[in-house]
């Protein structure tokens, strides 16, 4: 017959036991494989000289997954569009920069509630986009809601210049019709379930139009 001091540490031992194995299935689903890096640009990711990024990287993964209440397929597939993205870096600098931008995200969804955000990211054919956009809905309060997003462009431009802000702030019946503050244009949001379509009539605003993927 077991004692309470032995169920105490099978217990322990078993906590220790599944630990390891989250950690070790989420750092490979994360993991920037370096088995047999086919381009020049994951040659420079899997080079000694960025050892320390990756492990930071795959650390803040995992602090994400334990502590993040975003849901756990928007960390997958962000991750996806994060590494084709940094594949695009043609300079050591532009390496550091991805790595650090990519390691805030994860802080991000960490440390804020994301219980009171919804994430979508644009699709095309039931893929994410080749030019990935990351549209956050944000509920401020009952009366109050905050749209944020980012498209991302060539991360190679300069650093002012490789992403697309987009910003507005509505009401729960208004968010239907949105204008995006950062350049004063008008779009149609209509959320239908799991799905976001955005839409405008005007010319110079398209670059946000198109069919979005909530993540719940």
């Amino acid at each position: 017959m077991l004692l309470n001091t032995d169920i105490k540490f099978f217990k322990t031992i078993a906590s220790f036991i599944g630990l390891g194995c989250i950690y070790s299935s989420l750092s490979y689903a994360q993991e920037i494989d370096c088995s047999a890096p086919d381009n020049s640009a994951m040659k420079t990711m899997c080079s000694s000289a960025f050892d320390q990024q990756r492990q930071k990287l795959k650390n803040q993964y995992l602090t994400a997954f334990l502590i993040s209440d975003a849901p756990l397929r928007l960390l997958d597939d962000t991750h996806s569009i994060w590494l084709k993205r940094v594949q695009q870096c043609k300079t050591e600098s532009c390496f550091n920069q991805q790595f650090e931008l990519r390691t805030d995200d994860l802080n991000f969804y960490t440390s804020l509630n994301q219980s009171l955000t919804q994430h979508y990211l644009k699709v095309e054919h039931g893929k994410l986009a080749k030019h990935p956009i990351h549209l956050q809905v944000h509920q401020l309060s009952k009366d109050s809601i905050k749209i944020e997003g980012i498209a991302y462009r060539n991360p190679n431009n300069k650093k002012d210049t490789q992403t697309v802000p987009f910003l507005a702030y509505t009401t729960p019946e208004n968010k239907q019709n949105i204008v995006d503050n950062e350049h004063d244009c008008k779009y149609q949001f209509d959320f239908n379930k799991a799905i976001l379509t955005v839409k405008t009539q005007q010319k110079g605003c398209e670059r946000f139009t198109g069919v979005y993927r909530l993540y719940d």
